[in-house]
């Protein structure tokens, strides 16, 4: 447990960073190892480091314009919390998917304890499927020129950018999903 947040010692160092450094795209040899997702929903961006060292920044979208915290099935929002890969696929709607562990022990947590205290109907699920894919090609140019959010809860980037991270994760990548 402990070498998989490693990251999280560093998270405060590279809160600052994020969205001052211009990344340039150039062909990339990464120990997969090291590398860790950080989505920024508030900045619609999502950061991959390796180690410390941010090595890309991509542009992304979600499920709903209300960026706060999934709380059930059908809410259309994005989790926010600390997730890891755990199933890569090819996909026919949306060229890559990159499956993540939610619910994991914390969203279940959260989502009991957010149905006890009455603000999710009793008889709510918290859900399941949330991923990192790329976007159907006929609206790709109009969902990042509009920022416009359209997935069930995923975390959506262009094809040629899913492509790429596709090849710079592993399963078991951890992806941070902050607000």
């Amino acid at each position: 447990m402990r070498k998989s947040l490693w990251f999280l010692f560093f998270l405060p160092l590279l809160a600052f960073r994020t969205g001052t450094n211009p990344v340039h795209k150039a062909p990339l040899h990464v120990d997969v190892n090291k590398v860790f997702l950080l989505v920024d929903k508030s900045a619609y961006k999502l950061y991959v480091y390796e180690d410390v060292t941010l090595i890309r920044t991509y542009d992304v979208v979600f499920g709903s314009g209300d960026l706060s915290d999934k709380e059930m099935q059908g809410d259309k929002r994005t989790p926010i919390g600390t997730f890891h890969i755990i199933a890569k696929k090819y996909d026919n709607r949306w060229s890559r998917f990159l499956l993540l562990d939610y619910p994991n022990q914390e969203s279940i947590e959260k989502f009991e304890e957010r149905k006890s205290e009455g603000k999710i109907p009793h008889w709510a699920h918290i859900g399941d499927g949330i991923g990192i894919h790329g976007v159907w090609p006929k609206i790709e140019y109009y969902v990042f020129r509009y920022r416009m959010n359209w997935t069930d809860g995923c975390i959506s980037l262009r094809n040629e950018d899913i492509d790429e991270l596709y090849d710079l994760v592993k399963v078991g990548t951890p992806v941070i999903i902050r607000e």
